[in-house]
């Protein structure tokens, strides 16, 4: 079976195909990546210091198409092979995933196939189970995203018990904010763990947000905490820069091991037979703080999964896979009215 999936939720359009035989509910063979593409928007977008929705939108729909072309090219399939149809329907900005929903519905009809809606966080959350055979569902999911961080048990792609969110910013949208704070372009993340290499994390001891026995997130607070020493300084030189955020790093190290401790706490006592973690979602791309996670779940006698950098951000073999795995459940999914934003399984 092949199954085409495409990604528009923000500011990259992606399309991957993937082939496999599905076994059994949840159990998979000859799993192969046929394609990868992703266009890119962050050059587009760095004057702005962050993702413009409007431009977003409208470089979807210039890329939509020959993405599309490139993905099939490097599969070496004709358009024919293709089984079923799946696109990011939420939750993102809205102009973007209309683009890419609107260009599958349209495929998946010219085709005669089945179009499947994929939530984006579900990409996220399945996506290391296309790269590692022996994860089994359930699992302790740790997902956070620029505009997401949640805790939970993933069962199925269509059941999750979330333990806990943020009650206000996500940690992707932090580290952002406090790259450009500290004169950092966008995206933040990965110029932030740049910078820390070079920096002295013990210079500034920032707040933990939150630090108590739950699993709710809170990142507003370190956000403010990062601006109020900035402006204790005339200006922000390149040592000062670096020790900034490598606290920073640090510090938003310590709240995802706090609140994993704490999750796992709750898994222990409901949740016996779990044995793995699974931490997933833009931020996880950072490998300072995806190692810090993974001592504290092996030190807990739990099994620790993230995925590859580039398979961290936003890219369509997630939204591909995700449909398998729905697939495979024997969902019927035929209904082309489907809407943006609908069926939030994390809500």
């Amino acid at each position: 079976m092949k199954i085409l999936g495409i990604e528009s939720s923000c500011d990259e359009t992606a399309f991957a195909i993937i082939s496999a035989d599905i076994v059994t509910n949840g159990k998979f063979s000859n799993k192969k990546l046929l394609s990868n593409v992703v266009f890119s928007q962050v050059e587009e977008h760095k004057k702005f210091g962050g993702v413009f929705p409007e431009i977003a939108s409208r470089l979807h729909l210039d890329a939509v198409s020959p993405a599309f072309k490139i993905a099939l090219d490097e599969a070496q399939i004709d358009l024919s092979e293709i089984d079923a149809v799946a696109a990011t329907c939420g939750p993102g900005l809205i102009g973007s995933l209309v683009v890419g929903a609107s260009f599958g519905k349209a495929l998946a009809a010219f085709l005669g196939k089945p179009f499947i809606p994929v939530n984006h966080l579900i990409g996220h959350a399945m996506m290391p189970r296309f790269l590692y055979d022996e994860l089994e569902l359930p699992y302790l999911l740790v997902l956070a995203s620029g505009g997401h961080s949640l805790i939970g048990v993933l069962e199925t792609p269509f059941e999750f018990e979330k333990f806990g969110a943020t009650i206000d910013d996500s940690a992707g949208e932090c580290f952002d904010k406090v790259a450009r704070t500290i004169g950092l372009s966008y995206p933040g993340g990965p110029n932030i763990e740049k910078c820390a290499r070079n920096g002295d994390s013990t210079r500034f001891n920032f707040p933990i947000p939150l630090n108590d026995r739950g699993c709710n997130f809170s990142f507003s607070g370190l956000k403010t905490a990062v601006l109020n020493v900035c402006n204790k300084y005339a200006e922000i030189n390149e040592t000062l820069r670096n020790d900034i955020a490598a606290s920073f790093q640090k510090t938003v190290s310590n709240v995802f091991q706090k609140k994993i401790k704490n999750a796992i706490t709750i898994v222990k006592q409901k949740y016996p037979n779990i044995k793995s973690v699974v931490f997933s979602g833009g931020v996880a791309a950072n490998r300072y703080i995806a190692d810090s996670v993974k001592k504290v779940v092996e030190n807990a006698g739990f099994n620790f999964y993230v995925p590859d950098i580039k398979m961290c951000t936003d890219n369509a073999v997630m939204i591909a896979w995700s449909a398998f795995e729905m697939f495979s459940l024997n969902q019927e999914f035929n209904d082309l009215r489907t809407d943006i934003l609908e069926d939030n399984v994390f809500i």
